[in-house]
């Protein structure tokens, strides 16, 4: 019931981003807060005009201040889009700036913390039950490492496990970041959809990767590990692991329903010779447990011959079992460290991978981050310099497969990689190339 001028007046007062949400009240305060005399004295105060307009007056030339005459023939709305055009805008110089160094052993930008800080980026879960009814989770603990970040969610309030249907998990950036104040989720805000995974038989449709006294841990793909609680069979947390390659790309520029596609490499002129293979490849590895760290380490001039492209793959060849040199130690116990509002605990045995394989020119040519687990295999040990038991780690996707060998020493309380090979799926190279392996 209150007049339309004076809610303006009201309106006038208020910053963009309260301005923003009040429009979300109902139609009459959306077009209210549509005014572009509002919205212009908004930008102006942020934007300084860089010229301004003449016109013709008889004899005599005046300026009209471009406030005055951009209030003229614009729509409603003109100017807040702009606003927010142009913030939005400020932002992606800001956080190109920061991600343009790179670091010459990941092929990474060196400060994607800093960067993803600079946007305001978060990521949040959205659990959508049978009856189409959303639960949002937003609480979350962030921990990067040098590839990757790791995003844990817990709660006591998990929905049922039995009612869920789907899980989708988004990346969250404020439409109007600012940098003197952390971002409010009340505030209006853009999301972009990084993965879609079904619930339904999550036990029978996921793959097992340990369990401790409280929780069982479910891998589901790519880079999702939901941990239920053994005796109620309900979610106790839910853990993605997500590669920084195209990271921000994938949080920030597909929409609340459609993925992000990731740009197809193109081919540039090179001495790549399908007879001759690969050549001049380097890994970064990373083996983690959530707060520490087992392994980080950088593989260089790793190749392929020929004689190594059998079954759809080529074979690269990091770690040998013949070469006791290369053969290296890790730091501590393998296990993957959780916790909730009450408990915490740490599962043998699992851990997360992260891969970046770069091509001979230090570009990022396959990457992940992914749980996974060890199995101890039957063989016991042939090598004279090991004698202990053997255990495997297996992972594979669309684009290649990791097979890593490990041998626990008893004496020293310690595991030692003893042979560790990556396969890349043809397809993959062609692609990449414009070649035919």
């Amino acid at each position: 019931s209150m007049p339309s001028e004076m809610l303006m007046k009201i309106f006038s007062y208020l910053d963009a981003v309260s301005l923003l949400s009040v429009g979300c009240v109902n139609k009459h305060f959306y077009h209210l807060a549509n005014d572009n005399g509002i919205w212009l004295k908004i930008y102006s105060s942020c934007f300084q005009p860089k010229r301004t307009i003449w016109k013709m007056k008889s004899e005599q030339t005046e300026t009209v201040s471009l406030g005055c005459a951009a209030l003229h023939d614009r729509r409603p709305g003109y100017w807040k889009k702009e606003y927010i055009f142009k913030q939005i805008a400020a932002v992606k110089t800001r956080v190109m700036r920061l991600v343009k160094p790179v670091d010459p052993y990941t092929g990474l930008p060196c400060k994607n913390k800093e960067a993803m800080k600079a946007s305001g980026l978060s990521w949040i879960i959205v659990l959508k039950d049978k009856n189409g009814k959303e639960h949002v989770m937003e609480k979350a603990n962030l921990s990067f490492k040098d590839t990757s970040v790791t995003i844990l969610w817990y709660s006591t309030n998990w929905p049922c496990l039995d009612i869920l249907s789907t899980l989708k998990l988004f990346g969250v950036m404020p439409l109007l970041p600012d940098q003197s104040r952390a971002p409010s989720k009340n505030g209006p805000r853009r999301r972009s959809l990084i993965a879609e995974y079904h619930l339904a038989n999550l036990t029978e449709s996921s793959v097992a990767v340990g369990a401790d006294k409280l929780v069982q841990l479910f891998s589901l793909n790519p880079g999702l590990l939901v941990g239920l609680w053994k005796e109620k069979n309900e979610i106790a947390f839910v853990m993605a692991s997500l590669h920084y390659h195209q990271l921000l790309e994938r949080s920030t520029l597909g929409s609340a329903t459609v993925q992000y596609a990731l740009p197809p490499n193109k081919p540039v002129l090179d001495d790549v010779d399908p007879e001759y293979g690969l050549h001049d490849y380097s890994l970064h590895l990373d083996m983690h447990g959530g707060s520490c760290t087992y392994l980080c380490g950088t593989f260089k001039s790793l190749f392929c011959r020929k004689g190594d492209i059998a079954n759809g793959y080529l074979r690269l060849t990091v770690v040998s079992l013949k070469d006791s040199t290369k053969h290296l130690p890790l730091i501590g116990t393998l296990g993957l460290s959780w916790e909730t509002d009450v408990f915490k605990g740490n599962v043998k045995d699992c851990y997360v991978m992260d891969v970046t394989l770069l091509d001979e020119t230090g570009k990022p040519f396959w990457c992940f981050s992914a749980p996974v687990y060890m199995e101890l295999s039957s063989e016991a040990s042939s090598l004279y310099d090991y004698m202990g038991h053997i255990y495997t780690t297996d992972y594979a996707d669309s684009e290649g497969k990791v097979c890593l060998e490990l041998v626990w020493l008893k004496e020293t309380k310690e595991y030692f990689i003893v042979n560790l090979v990556l396969y890349i799926s043809t397809k993959k190279v062609n692609n990449w190339y414009g070649t035919n392996y």
